[in-house]
C-alpha cells in the first residue's frame, strides 16, 4: 500500500459518508441477531460468535452521541481492529475501498441537522467531487471508558472452544429473554416480522458455523474487486493502491489486453486487461483501476468497482471446479461468486507479458 495514498473503506450513515483505514479492516458481513451484554457501555448493542471468539458490536449513531436510527436487515457490521483490539460497527450501507490522497485534519464539519461530529472521533475530512468524507480516528472509535470491549476480547479469548461453544449456544437459547426480559429485537430493532427474525438469526447460526470450520491461525487478505458482472478477489500485498483514472492514452500496435497507459503522479503506468487472458470477453471499464506489483512488475487493471477488503483461510478457499493456472481457488462473498486470482502466475505468462519500456 503506498502510505502517501492511503485507502479507505467508505460507507454512509444518516445520509452522511465516511471513511475508514482499509487496512484495519478485518471483516464485513451483513447485521445478524445480537447477544445482549449486561453493564455494557450505551454504544455497545451487542455480541456475536465471530472466528472463533466473541465480537463486541457498537452502533455507530450511539458511538458518536446520536440518537440511534433503528437496526435494520439492510445494515452492515464492519469489523475493525485497532492495536489488537476488535470490535464490529453497525452502519447503514458499506460502499467501496477508496484512494484519498493528502488528507488534512479540519474542524468537524456540520451537516446542517445540529449534528456536529466530536473532533475526538474524526481523523480528517477529505472531499472527492461534491462529497464531503469524514474519516474517522479508529482508536478513538475502539477505546471505551471502561474498557467492557476489551475485556469481553480477552475472555473469549480465555476460553477453550469447547466452553465459547457452550456459552454461545446457551446465550442462543435464551435469546427471547435477555438481561431484564428485553431482547435484542426489542431494545434495538423495534417491530420485526417473524419473516426478518428468521433472516437476523440464520445469519448469526452461519457466522457462527463459518466459525466453526475456519483456521483462524492462518489468513490470506485479499481485495474484492468487480469487473462487469464478475466478482474476483486479488491478494491484499499485492495491491499498491486503488485509483480513478482520468485519461488512457491508447498505445498502437499493442496485444488486446493492453489498454493503454496513464500518467501516474508523473509516472508512465500500463493498464493491462486481464479478462482476455482469463478467456473473457474484454472489459470496457477505464474509470478506475487496482495498482498491482507483482516481482518487478507495476501495473494497473482496470475494475468497474472496488467493494471490499476481506480474510479468508484455507478452508474457506475451494479448488476451482475446472483446473486452471489463473486461479488460486473460489470463495463465497456475501451472495456472490468469488474467484481469487493468481497474479504472480498471470504475469508470468507469455500472452500478458507487460513491457515496461513501452
Amino acid at each position: 500500500m503506498d502510505i502517501n495514498n492511503p485507502s479507505y473503506l467508505m460507507f454512509r450513515h444518516s445520509d452522511s459518508l465516511y471513511g475508514i483505514e482499509a487496512d484495519q479492516v478485518r471483516g464485513i458481513f451483513q447485521l445478524p441477531e445480537l447477544t445482549l451484554i449486561a453493564d455494557a457501555p450505551t454504544d455497545m448493542i451487542g455480541s456475536l460468535n465471530w472466528r472463533g471468539t466473541s465480537l463486541p458490536v457498537m452502533h455507530l449513531d450511539l458511538r458518536l452521541g446520536r440518537p440511534m436510527q433503528l437496526c435494520q436487515l439492510s445494515d452492515s457490521v464492519i469489523v475493525i481492529e485497532w492495536q489488537g483490539i476488535q470490535v464490529g460497527l453497525v452502519v447503514q450501507q458499506v460502499l467501496e475501498v477508496q484512494t484519498i490522497a493528502a488528507i488534512a485534519q479540519e474542524a468537524a464539519p456540520d451537516y446542517g441537522r445540529s449534528q456536529t461530529i466530536n473532533t475526538a472521533f474524526v481523523a480528517g475530512i477529505a472531499k472527492i467531487a461534491a462529497d464531503l468524507i469524514v474519516l474517522l480516528n479508529l482508536e478513538a472509535l475502539i477505546r471505551q471508558p471502561d474498557q467492557v470491549a476489551l475485556m469481553i476480547w480477552e475472555s473469549a479469548l480465555s476460553l477453550d472452544s469447547e466452553t465459547a461453544d457452550f456459552l454461545e449456544a446457551e446465550a442462543q437459547t435464551n435469546a427471547e429473554a435477555q438481561p431484564n426480559g428485553i431482547n435484542f429485537y426489542d431494545r434495538y430493532c423495534g417491530l420485526v416480522t417473524a419473516a426478518e427474525r428468521a433472516i437476523f438469526q440464520q445469519r448469526a447460526e452461519e457466522l457462527r458455523s463459518s466459525s466453526e470450520e475456519a483456521d483462524s491461525t492462518e489468513k490470506m487478505a485479499l481485495a474484492v474487486i468487480r469487473i462487469g458482472a464478475d466478482y474476483f478477489a486479488l491478494e491484499l500485498g499485492l495491491v499498491r493502491e486503488f485509483i480513478n483514472v482520468q485519461q488512457v492514452t491508447p498505445i498502437p500496435c499493442t496485444p488486446q489486453h493492453i489498454v493503454g497507459n496513464i500518467n501516474l503522479r508523473g509516472e508512465v503506468m500500463t493498464l493491462v486487461d486481464i479478462l482476455p487472458t482469463i478467456e473473457q470477453a474484454p472489459t470496457a471499464s477505464t474509470t478506475k483501476a487496482v495498482v498491482v506489483e507483482v516481482d518487478d512488475i507495476v501495473a494497473g487493471i482496470p475494475v468497474d468497482a472496488v467493494l471490499d477488503v476481506m480474510y479468508l483461510s484455507s478452508p474457506e478457499i475451494t479448488e476451482m471446479p475446472i483446473a486452471t493456472d489463473y486461479f488460486q481457488g473460489t470463495a463465497q462473498y456475501q451472495d456472490q461468486h468469488l474467484r481469487i486470482l493468481d497474479l504472480p502466475t498471470l504475469f508470468s505468462m507469455e500472452e500478458l507479458v507487460v513491457n515496461q519500456s513501452m
